[in-house]
């Protein structure tokens, strides 16, 4: 077993990976992965689509063109994965291997979309402090804190991807992580 950057790369452990697929392949790959046995996180939004006839709530992906894989890092898996219809490649932050996305920050995402908090997707930040939530329903939560206005907004994000979501908080209810 060796150890990269935080992440067991023993090929008995099961890590998170960003999957890029083709545009509007979201679900339809989901279904795909899902039908093999692979486990897979789709974070989703309900919007209120509107046409000349009638209105309806349509599910969008959070991170167009993006979902996540639960799979063991060894190259059977990514090709299992990879040969998917839908899928084009998984995210890397290094030429030819992928790159686990750290389960805190999967974690923090379902637990702020699991909370129905209004949120904003936010471009990626870099240098702020990390902070974690002590109380409400995001209890636990790790991100960042930022300043918008007279506000302040949680972050969750997701660095392999270059995204953040954020929640207005109250001050009071973080702590440094």
């Amino acid at each position: 077993m060796m150890a990269r950057e935080g992440f067991y790369m023993d090929e008995q452990v099961l890590n998170w990976y960003a999957l890029y697929v083709k545009s509007r392949h979201e679900f339809f790959t989901q279904g795909e992965l899902t039908k093999k046995g692979i486990e897979t996180y789709l974070p989703s939004v309900k919007r209120l689509r509107r046409w000349k006839d009638r209105k309806k709530f349509v599910e969008f992906p959070l991170f167009p063109g993006y979902l996540f894989v639960h799979i063991r890092p060894n190259p059977e898996e990514f090709i299992n994965v990879l040969k998917t219809m839908g899928a084009v490649t998984l995210v890397s932050a290094e030429s030819g291997r992928p790159t686990p996305v750290p389960p805190e920050e999967i974690n923090s995402l379902k637990l702020l979309l699991k909370s129905g908090k209004d949120f904003d997707i936010y471009p990626h930040l870099k240098e702020r402090t990390r902070v974690r939530v002590k109380r409400g329903p995001l209890k636990g939560a790790e991100g960042v804190l930022k300043s918008k206005e007279d506000q302040h907004i949680f972050l969750v994000n997701i660095e392999l991807l270059g995204r953040s979501l954020g929640v207005k908080i109250y001050a009071d209810d973080i702590e440094q992580a």
